[in-house]
């Protein structure tokens, strides 16, 4: 299986085109996509096939061995060992074999294909009280086939067990194209489709090695996962072949369909929390019968996120079930009270709980950056080198201990969390694996932390398998004997070597193929400041280590907005994650060659929001919105740009000029062919209609009737300035009502946003600069600055000290910016606002949620009696997005995911907020539906009469 030329590449896609009904793409942006998991690995595939079903798998091997190509099956690419990478043809599952065929709640079982991803079994599982046990955090958009390939486990392993405990027969597709339906007993040799069967001469591999089997496997350990789990094939272990195939990593055979086992769910549970001084002493058992025990410290925890942790350094999170809610807690407060901990409580609210279990799951993602810097270089950078190791439970408070003492003798650092209540670890170390001396470090440290593993009686992978990461180490943990066992076990099965080469089984070197010896090790020359990168925009980049927690499918539950593009398309190049990849490649020059004029970049950058929620919901804050418009001002560098830069990007100037015109202007967006002609000149969807222009400027209306006084400073923003003055009048009642005197700033000023967004980044600079300079004064009195439009405050806030990061004034600016809300709460404290006593729905601005924080929101709504929750998500216009030729249709599906249906779900009577312009026009445009900013309902609960109305 040499490398292939172009043309071979080229043959082996039309071979693949001409016998497969799936999609084939050879294309540079698909293999790009593709040359990464969630691991430190790069491996560059020839193309990636999205089979259709069964016959389509059977197809693309036959095509694959033919040509002698390796083959990679791939669920959501988390694989954290590097399993989920490698050359030849990635089988992307997530595509068209992602159901849940059938589910049988008297059997207790559910039949499923490989790309399904694990909350949608549970979903369509909990409707019958069942739930499919093992839960790893990724949860959300983990398959069962990669599940399967890795025998995945999750927090409630100790409950429920491994997926190989959960999993009764397996329909497979081996490479030499042998279809074999695996189960429990032999079957008839090498199998035929729709029966069971194993491959040739395994059954007398396994006679002739009983003794072998009998004793070269660790016992006591719950989580032991590294290699091939040969030992199921025992008779007195049942001879399960599907238990034996589970955690082989796509190296055996390929998954085309699982029967696997449901477990009764709980109705009610509650959570023990325990607080420990440190990790060490919060690693004991406990004797109760928990579903789960999981541990972290509190390095981990994310600054304002701890409220409700108890008081300790580090803590369990111990899971109880019952069948009432009462009797749930009766068992976690026991915990508790048994418990030999600092501090305890138990949390009964099902949305406490959540936003707890959030903290612990995110850990993967928290865990890959270290405050205050490391070994790592810039950002303090950790990764997953040594990620899951397990030991005998009894034995995890001895081996942490030598752990640590392992990770200071190699002056590495790293924070453990994971299973402990089945003895297994999870660590992101902060290895430089950037550099030669960094890279030995990372080999050097792998083989004596695999010693101390081994010493301790446990197993190199506890959790996320071996892949390249562990599986040169294996002959430390079970001898060169079992591990030449596990060749010819590989060999019986594909004797071509055709699956998944590399891994398990004569696998590649564990410091091969990473997946930073491609980046360029000088800084690139960008705007932004990127600070929490020391200024390097590859660092910012590698930020994503591919947790994937962007590819959640549907509307979540609580008020995340990352990835809305994602999930009107399910296109992983649409996915936060996705587009990191392409950046990493783009800068890497390799696949993607084009540099900042990619078109593969471009296109999967074009449906990007610029939502700015990855900067917040992804746990190691990627900011996509930012790496947007840094490619978008190099792609355009001397080059014409699209029409709706000119129109919409340049949104201020514009309306600026329209201002005095806008009673004829309105007109003329009025009539049909007029409005189409301004439509296509400004590249504008023919779908949308263009907003109304105000008759009367914010600013003209304050001239008139503003009374100036400190302390407030109110923004005269873009939109509410031309577009809803109403908003601004509006606030400066409530403003006033609170005995807050209100100013405007002494000249023009802009957040320069909407020059962001489209990648002018000159222009924004030069705007901004302006702005500054107009503000120095206000900046020099310290005055808080109030800023209605969730945009404009989030642009001020984050994009104005990182594009102008020489001009102190910027932070200066940045810091004084307040909301609405936040500006009441701050200034007029004992203010009681009108009393409303109706209910809301809506949506909290994605920018607001992203940079600012909707806490002061809240708690105004609460105090003026404005009861319900707002809706998460992003409306789907975002700025000019929505607004832009050729994206009306993903604008509208993102509103569809969450503010369409809050809003046709409304009662009679309801209040629909919306404090963003861009959330207002997208309700008026799709829904009929006006919303209103929070300014303007408590305006209209006050007594007196607003001055001078329009």
């Amino acid at each position: 299986m040499a490398d292939r030329t172009v043309a071979d590449r080229r043959e082996l896609e039309r071979a693949l085109r001409a016998e497969v009904r799936g999609e084939v793409d050879f294309s540079p942006g698909a293999r790009a996509l593709t040359t990464m998991d969630a691991s430190n690995y790069r491996r560059v595939p020839d193309g990636v096939v999205a089979p259709y079903d069964a016959a389509d798998v059977a197809a693309a091997l036959a095509v694959c061995r033919s040509h002698g190509v390796p083959v990679v099956p791939r669920g959501a690419g988390t694989s954290i060992a590097g399993q989920a990478t490698g050359t030849g043809v990635v089988l992307d599952f997530t595509r068209h074999m992602r159901s849940v065929v059938s589910v049988d709640p008297e059997a207790r079982t559910a039949v499923v294909q490989p790309g399904a991803v694990l909350d949608r079994l549970r979903g369509e599982a909990g409707r019958h009280g069942l739930t499919f046990g093992p839960d790893p955090s990724t949860h959300s958009r983990c398959t069962l086939g990669g599940m399967i390939g890795n025998n995945s486990c999750g927090s409630h392993s100790v409950a429920w067990g491994t997926t190989a405990d959960n999993v009764r027969e397996l329909s497979v597709v081996t490479y030499g194209g042998a279809e074999l339906r695996l189960g429990k007993g032999w079957g008839p040799p090498g199998g035929r489709p729709g029966a069971a069967g194993s491959p040739e001469g395994l059954r007398e591999l396994v006679a002739d090695q009983l003794a072998l089997l009998r004793t070269g496997f660790p016992g006591g350990l719950p989580r032991r996962i590294s290699g091939y789990a040969l030992d199921a094939l025992l008779p007195e272990n049942g001879t399960d072949l599907a238990r034996a195939y589970c955690g082989s990593e796509g190296t055996l055979a390929v998954l085309t369909e699982a029967t696997v086992r449901l477990v009764d769910s709980p109705p009610a549970r509650a959570l023990a929390l325990l607080g420990y001084a440190d990790e060490s002493a919060a690693a004991g058992l406990l004797p109760h019968r928990p579903l789960t025990v999981e541990g972290m410290a509190d390095d981990l925890v994310p600054d304002g996120e701890g409220k409700g942790l108890p008081r300790g350094g580090a803590w369990l999170f111990v899971e109880t079930g019952g069948a009432t809610a009462a009797e749930a807690r009766a068992r976690a407060e026991e915990i508790v009270r048994g418990a030999d901990a600092l501090d305890g409580t138990v949390v009964t609210d099902p949305a406490g709980q959540r936003a707890l279990w959030r903290i612990r799951e995110d850990a993967s993602g928290t865990a890959t950056r270290i405050p205050d810097g490391g070994a790592g270089g810039p950002g303090g950078e950790a990764w997953p080198g040594w990620e899951d190791c397990a030991v005998p439970p009894a034995r995890l408070g001895a081996y942490l201990r030598d752990f640590r003492a392992l990770l200071a003798q190699h002056g590495l650092r790293g924070t453990p969390y994971g299973h402990f209540g089945d003895g297994c670890i999870h660590v992101r170390i902060d290895f430089d694996l950037l550099g030669e001396e960094g890279v030995r470090r990372f080999r050097a440290f792998s083989e004596d932390v695999a010693g101390l593993v081994v010493a301790h009686g446990g197993s190199l992978s506890g959790e996320h398998g071996d892949g390249q990461a562990r599986a040169e180490l294996l002959p430390r943990m079970y001898g060169d004997e079992l591990v030449a066992l596990f060749g010819r076990f590989k060999d019986l099965w594909d004797p071509a070597g055709g699956l998944n080469p590399g891994m398990l089984v004569r696998p590649a070197r564990l410091d091969e193929n990473l997946r930073f010896a491609v980046l360029p090790r000088e800084p690139v020359d960008v705007v932004f400041g990127y600070p929490h990168d020391g200024g390097d925009f590859a660092a910012a980049v590698r930020r994503c280590v591919g947790v994937a927690k962007c590819r959640v499918e549907g509307p979540s539950s609580g008020p995340e907005v990352m990835c809305p593009s994602y999930r009107a398309t399910g296109e992983e190049r649409h996915s936060t994650r996705g587009r990191a990849r392409l950046l990493h490649e783009m800068l890497a020059g390799e696949v993607v060659t084009g540099g900042w004029r990619s078109p593969e970049v471009h296109e999967a950058l074009d449906l990007c929001l610029s939502c700015k929620g990855c900067r917040s919901d992804c746990p190691v804050d990627v900011d996509m919105a930012t790496y947007k418009a840094e490619f978008l001002h190099h792609h355009y560098a001397g080059r014409r740009r699209p029409a709706a830069h000119y129109s919409m990007g340049m949104l201020p100037r514009w309306l600026r000029a329209a201002a005095p015109f806008a009673g004829p202007l309105n007109a003329a967006s009025r009539v049909g062919p007029l409005a189409s002609l301004a439509k296509r000149l400004g590249g504008i969807a023919p779908e949308r209609e263009i907003p109304r222009l105000a008759t009367r400027t914010f600013t003209s209306w304050w001239r008139r009737n503003g009374t100036a006084g400190p302390p407030l400073v109110l923004w005269p923003d873009t939109f509410t300035e031309y577009l809803s003055p109403s908003v601004g009048r509006a606030a400066v009642r409530v403003l006033e009502a609170a005995g807050l005197g209100v100013s405007l700033p002494p000249g023009r000023v802009c957040c320069g946003l909407t020059y962001v967004s489209t990648g002018q980044l000159d222009r924004a600079r030069a705007v901004m600069r302006r702005t500054l300079d107009v503000m120095e004064p206000v900046l020099d009195r310290g005055a808080p600055v109030v800023v209605l439009e969730p945009s404009c405050a989030a642009a001020l806030r984050t994009d104005l000290p990182e594009l102008l990061a020489d001009d102190p004034r910027a932070r200066r600016l940045a810091g004084s910016v307040r909301t609405f809300a936040a500006a009441l709460e701050e200034h007029a404290p004992d203010w009681r606002p009108p009393g409303l006593d109706r209910p809301v729905a809506g949506q909290t601005h994605c920018h607001q949620h992203a940079v600012l924080g909707d806490a002061a929101e809240r708690r105004l709504r609460e105090r003026a009696g404005l009861t319900g929750e707002l809706s998460g998500g992003c409306c789907g216009l975002a700025g000019n997005f929505g607004f832009e030729r050729g994206h009306y249709e993903v604008s509208v599906a993102c509103a569809e995911d969450r503010l369409l249906p809050a809003v046709r779900a409304a009662t009679a009577g309801t209040v629909l907020l919306a404090d963003g312009f861009s959330c207002r026009t997208q309700l008026e445009q799709l829904a009929g539906r006006r919303g209103r900013h929070l300014a303007e309902v408590l305006a209209e609960g006050l007594t007196t009469e607003p001055a001078d109305g329009v």
